[in-house]
């Protein structure tokens, strides 16, 4: 027989708690096998794929496309043995019930049958409904047809005794009274076990009004009626449109299909700011204001994360930045040289690259910057690595991922480490592991032409460096005025772990790295 397996979501990444379905690989009655990814989910850190712990066949998706699952929630269930037979006697799924030994549809005169598919029940509601409302749309008149409602099956294990409690066999009519609702006739079955089967018609007097009535919107615009056809509302109520918002432009004030289409597009969420190089825009998961104003976007993953992370960096480290501008035309011109050198032919040379080494440098001559504060165990937790954070903008927001034992690599190996985060970032694949246990970052607000800011520290960190943008302005060297390329470093640190000699002091190594490049082989 079937064997259904839940795969509820698994933590996959330190201390997360919930995780949004991005995209499904399979749909229901897929075959799967173990392994193969099946789900791609976004974490507060980065984008992830799922494999199945499972093979069979995928029975049912219980979280759909751009839900918020919390960590050990079902999310999908997978009949590992799709092979089985249902036990004999047993309902199989999608089959016919039977009554008695008898399958339904062959039911006994006078006896409905205990169960019937859903797709004929939803079938005969339909028509039911489109009887019912073709005899009072606009134009076409009353209906001469008497509309006749589908019958009502009871249960047959529960029949009644023959005149006991049954309905009159034949036709009740009340008269109608002034102001009382419309007379309606009806005529009951007087088979045993059986609803009544009605038939309900208003009379023909009552008729206009009903139509008008259909006509009617939700509310009013400006003291008249919305004037709407019933599949018109529909659509209208489908969509969570409200028809006192829409312009109408059919005859007579009416509001058509297109109005109610024309006004749910222009509800949808815009684009009103992209950047180079995004898969999405950053209002792609808004909702827009009816009157276009505004764009209201859920705060998730990433863009959630960031935000707690700031706040509780900002409001439990105190924060103290130090400035230095510097001279960098040396680095400048040891950058031109790399660039030609085919030793660095593979790899980009920024000079990101450059002060991603002298801060590494920097770090190894004051190791006691490279710390931790652990408020809980009153401890402070020294690092005898360096684990360098890049903050990186993405679509998905902020990111920080952190290369692994930056001390240990040469130049051209910090390069590729570079690279690889950057582009991995970038397309919003960085990985929990990659952006966990960092201890000092980088963040290179000069490509934006920023000249300096005072950076919040990555929580956990102790120090985060800001580079500012590289430009060429009048500089006094060897006495004389001179065009140079200048730029401005500022370094935040937790006044906590380290105090104001100790910063100054590490950012004037920095400076004086980028300014002297060969320093780098005497600190080396």
């Amino acid at each position: 027989m079937p064997k259904f397996e839940c795969f509820t979501l698994p933590d996959v990444g330190e201390g997360l708690t919930e995780a949004d379905i991005v995209n499904w690989y399979v749909a229901v009655g897929d075959v799967v096998a173990v392994n193969q990814p099946i789900v791609e989910i976004e974490t507060a850190k980065s984008l992830v794929e799922l494999p199945s712990p499972w093979s069979g066949v995928v029975s049912e998706l219980v979280a759909q496309v751009g839900a918020t699952v919390p960590v050990g929630q079902p999310i999908i269930v997978i009949d590992t043995d799709p092979s089985g037979e249902a036990p004999a006697g047993g309902d199989a799924p999608g089959g016919e019930a039977s009554v008695g030994g008898a399958p339904a549809g062959d039911a006994p005169v006078g006896e409905a049958p205990a169960a019937a598919p859903a797709a004929a029940e939803q079938a005969a509601e339909e028509q039911s409904t489109e009887q019912q409302t073709e005899a009072v749309l606009v134009g076409y008149g009353a209906s001469t047809a008497t509309p006749r409602r589908r019958t009502r099956r009871a249960a047959v294990a529960s029949q009644a005794p023959a005149g006991a409690g049954q309905a009159p066999t034949g036709p009740a009519q009340a008269s109608a009274q002034p102001g009382q609702a419309p007379v309606r006739s009806v005529q009951a079955s007087a088979q045993p076990g059986q609803a009544p089967v009605r038939s309900v018609q208003a009379p023909a007097a009552a008729r206009p009004a009903a139509a008008a009535a259909s006509l009617a919107g939700a509310g009013e615009r400006g003291g008249v009626p919305v004037l709407a056809k019933p599949p018109v509302r529909k659509l209208a109520k489908d969509l969570g449109i409200d028809l006192t918002t829409v312009e109408p432009t059919g005859p007579g004030g009416i509001v058509t299909r297109e109005d109610v289409l024309a006004r749910a597009k222009a509800g949808e969420p815009q684009s009103l700011a992209t950047y180079p190089g995004d898969d999405q825009p950053w209002l792609a998961d808004g909702v827009v204001s009816s009157d276009g104003r505004r764009t209201h976007v859920p705060v998730r993953s990433v863009r959630k994360r960031t935000a707690q992370a700031m706040v509780e960096s900002a409001f439990t480290a105190p924060h103290v930045t130090v400035f230095h501008t510097v001279d960098v035309t040396r680095s400048m011109e040891l950058l031109e040289q790399l660039k030609a050198d085919r030793a660095f032919a593979d790899v980009r040379v920024t000079p990101l690259l450059l002060t991603a080494k002298a801060l590494v440098l920097a770090v190894r001559r004051h190791p006691q910057v490279n710390a931790s504060w652990d408020d809980e165990a009153q401890e402070i937790i020294y690092k005898h690595y360096v684990n360098l954070g890049l903050a990186a903008a993405t679509p998905r927001g902020l990111v920080v991922p952190n290369i692994k034992d930056a001390h240990r690599l040469t130049l051209h190996e910090l390069a590729v480490e570079i690279a690889k985060l950057t582009a991995t970032a970038r397309e919003g694949r960085t990985t929990p592991r990659d952006m966990s246990d960092g201890t000092i970052t980088i963040t290179n607000v000069g490509v934006f032409g920023i000249d300096s800011g005072t950076p919040i520290l990555n929580p956990g960190e102790s120090a985060i460096l800001a580079l500012g943008a590289i430009r060429q302005q009048p500089w006094v060297h060897d006495g004389e005025i001179k065009p140079r390329w200048v730029t401005q470093l500022a370094l935040s640190f937790d006044h906590r772990l380290v105090d104001g000699e100790l910063g100054a002091r590490v950012l004037a190594d920095v400076a004086r790295v980028l300014e002297y490049p060969e320093m780098g082989l005497v600190w080396g």
